[in-house]
């Protein structure tokens, strides 16, 4: 199948780009750079220069394609405009193409979050409304714009990772790194729970969702773990050359540092995705703590890298 990537180098985008290249589809990756361009065409993909924010200079190349797969995110604040411009053009496409008849094959799948789903002390699973938090709060009505395009001849899907971990970079990445550095601070008790899956896991799920003609609507990606902050943080520790120090920051302060990134790190969620397992999706990883020594190694390796 011929798909068109964005985000290939991130973090989540770069699984995702050697799982479909190792499915043996045709992938052509929108990158900002040279360096970033030689990066995925070493791994099999075909890169284009762009600026997502900037459409009309690379709409041309990225037409044609049977599959739209959007996981490029940009953290400053034009973060979702950008985001959205690229909802419209991508999908657009993707309509297009579904408008020459050929079935139902033609996709646009984007990528969520599972911080729009707010506070969950309980289980909840895709079917659960959106309550966001506020750093979340747009991805909200960009979901609803991909939903309600779903017709007839185009399929559309979001897929909701939790917090990845693997390798160097993400939210795990910064708790190794502190780890090391002999100081962890936690945001708020630390007895919340982080929804969490390993990065080729979730790369697994977009590659089923692809290939899938069926999977359309909403996707969770979790490993059910449900794990504690301070268990996360107490599981890494035996594996440093010294027990850092943990330091608990009251919410209050952490966001006068932070803002309201604070509030998600301190958020607790216990999310299912049973919807994603209907696909024969199962992760291969189970939780942080019960892999700590591996993923540890993971991320040192990444840091040499």
């Amino acid at each position: 199948m011929k798909i068109f990537l964005t985000g290939a180098t991130g973090y989540i985008g770069s699984a995702v780009l050697d799982a479909l290249i190792r499915a043996g589809h045709q992938v052509t990756a929108i990158v900002r750079d040279n360096e970033k361009a030689a990066r995925v065409a070493d791994r099999g993909a075909q890169p284009i220069l762009g600026n997502l924010a900037e459409p009309d200079f690379w709409r041309k190349r990225a037409e044609g394609h049977e599959a739209y797969v959007h996981t490029a995110f940009d953290s400053s604040p034009r973060g979702p405009a950008t985001d959205r411009t690229a909802i419209d053009v991508l999908m657009a496409m993707a309509r297009r193409e579904a408008g020459k008849g050929r079935g139902r094959g033609r996709l646009f799948l984007y990528t969520s979050g599972l911080w729009v789903l707010g506070r969950a002390p309980e289980p909840i699973d895709e079917s659960a409304p959106l309550n966001p938090i506020q750093i979340s709060a747009w991805r909200a009505p960009h979901e609803q714009v991909v939903r309600d395009a779903a017709s007839g001849g185009l399929r559309t899907a979001i897929i909701r990772p939790g917090i990845v971990y693997g390798g160097a970079r993400g939210i795990m990445g910064d708790v190794f790194r502190s780890a090391v550095n002999g100081l962890v601070r936690v945001i708020g008790d630390g007895n919340n729970r982080w929804p969490l899956i390993y990065e080729r896991d979730v790369a697994d799920l977009y590659a089923r969702v692809v290939a899938n003609e069926a999977a359309e609507g909403v996707y969770h990606a979790t490993d059910d773990a449900d794990e504690r902050v301070n268990d996360i943080v107490e599981a890494i520790s035996p594996y440093l050359n010294t027990r850092p120090d943990v330091r608990h920051v009251p919410i209050e302060e952490a966001r006068s540092k932070m803002g309201v990134y604070a509030d998600a790190l301190a958020l607790d969620q216990v999310v299912r995705s049973p919807r994603s397992r209907e696909l024969g999706w199962a992760p291969q990883l189970h939780s942080v703590s019960g892999n700590a020594a591996r993923l540890l190694e993971e991320w040192r390796r990444g840091q040499e890298a």
